[in-house]
């Protein structure tokens, strides 16, 4: 079938939202199209090389933050918390495995979230469901919950300023090597965690000496004091995404450019819906969440219809089982995909599996569910000689009390209130997330 941005239009759609002025949202479309792209075809096709390499075992996937991007909690020291929090991750990772890690954030244009209900009741009033502040407002009140095509205008201005603030970390010294140490977060107090990270910093400086010392001019790599981090998002509003699709000059092909990667959630993967139709056209990166319902059949057929050419970078399979399935789901997935010789990248995304509520009433994740996941996943990948190659994670670089467990961030079901910001679902601190890149070293180590 042809394809073109708006043919998802003719297509079943599931997790949009009803907007009443249809008018004003055409309107508000055809002005984010004629803005600028947020990212460029070229970096696209860059992050899809990278991913190739992924495919191959010789990089590693660190895709994560943000559950869900709110405009209330919009600020540059949470922007620059995460983009230490990568740098971290990544520095442990790569040391580890002796390979480079693609970076890729859920930032700039994480704004939309589907929900399990089109409606929220509390206290016998029923209201549409928080959608993402995209679409309508997290407060439980009539005006907030309806949708609002002007809050995609807000979405993208956001977007362009955090990209603004995250090309500037990430090419103007903050990812100097020379400053390892200086991306430590302040309100990381477990002494294990921190000891080991500064045990890895000072190595990380032994080398830079050294390097001095066989007459390398360090201070003249770009690859030692700059980086790249890509962004990604759910592309789950697309009216939107389409608006922001644009044809490449140089090759003639469309790309969606709100993000480098989008990836189709769980929700929204069925073969014959817009989701599908919409990402199959478009030539960036993209990924599809893998769940325990997904069959060996409806698989194929879904790489088939994303990568019909077999690219490799192109598709990335975020496994998102639950540390209690994984092993009984993902192995003859992992034989079947292999047997067929289809190119992906299979990545572990043990966050949305293990979601549960806790007596307090908090939704939560358990530390030792999600490191039992990740432990599983490369497990499994070993045992049937695939390539496990990477991780998607929602985190955040602020010290957050959403998800209980860990040695380095102790938080109990009771202690869920202190500090539980997220605007859906609960997201690793700091102290989790650098605790479980380390564990992740150990077993990218033995592999």
């Amino acid at each position: 079938m042809s394809w073109t941005p708006s043919s998802w239009r003719n297509f079943p759609i599931k997790q949009q939202p009803t907007y009443e002025d249809q008018a004003l949202l055409k309107i508000v479309e055809n002005e984010i199209a004629s803005y600028p792209p947020l990212i460029f075809a070229g970096e696209a096709r860059s992050l899809k090389n990278e991913l190739a390499k992924v495919g191959r075992g010789e990089a590693f996937l660190l895709q994560g933050g943000d559950c869900a991007e709110s405009f209330g909690n919009f600020k540059a020291s949470t922007i620059k918390n995460l983009f230490k929090l990568m740098l971290q991750m990544n520095m442990v990772l790569m040391y580890s495995s002796g390979k480079p890690v693609v970076k890729v954030g859920r930032i700039a244009g994480q704004f939309a979230k589907p929900r399990s209900s089109d409606f929220e009741e509390i206290d016998g009033v029923k209201l549409p469901s928080y959608r993402g502040d995209i679409i309508n407002d997290i407060e439980f009140t009539s005006e907030a919950r309806m949708p609002d095509p002007n809050r995609m205008l807000k979405a993208y201005n956001q977007s362009a300023a955090t990209m603004n603030l995250l090309r500037a970390f990430a090419r103007g010294g903050m990812a100097d090597l020379e400053k390892v140490h200086q991306w430590n977060l302040d309100f990381i107090k477990d002494h294990t965690l921190e000891n080991k990270y500064e045990e890895l910093s000072a190595k990380i400086d032994d080398a830079m000496r050294f390097m001095s010392a066989c007459g390398l001019e360090v201070k003249s790599l770009p690859q030692l004091h700059q980086t790249v981090l890509y962004t990604s998002h759910e592309a789950l509003l697309l009216n939107y995404e389409e608006a922001l699709t644009k044809v490449d000059s140089i090759t003639g092909d469309w790309y969606d450019c709100s993000a480098h990667m989008l990836w189709i959630g769980d929700r929204t993967r069925n073969l014959d819906d817009a989701h599908i139709e919409f990402l199959r056209g478009v030539h960036n990166p993209i990924g599809c969440k893998v769940g325990p319902s997904m069959q060996e059949d409806e698989l194929i057929k879904l790489i088939d219809a994303l990568n019909p050419n077999n690219e490799e970078g192109r598709l990335n399979l975020i496994v998102r089982m639950g540390a209690s399935q994984i092993s009984e789901h993902l192995p003859q997935l992992l034989r079947r995909v292999k047997q067929e010789g289809k190119n992906v990248v299979w990545s572990c995304d043990p966050m949305h599996g293990n979601v549960e509520k806790a007596s307090s009433g908090f939704k939560t994740r358990d530390f030792e569910n999600i490191l039992s996941e990740v432990k599983q996943f490369f497990a499994i990948h070993e045992a049937e000689g695939t390539i496990a190659g990477g991780i998607h994670l929602e985190m955040t670089g602020e010290d957050v009390t959403e998800c209980t467990g860990s040695q380095s961030s102790p938080i109990t079901v009771e202690g869920l209130s202190n500090r539980y910001h997220t605007q859906c679902d609960p997201r690793l601190n700091a102290n989790q997330a650098l605790e479980l890149a380390f564990t992740i070293s150990d077993s990218l180590k033995r592999s």
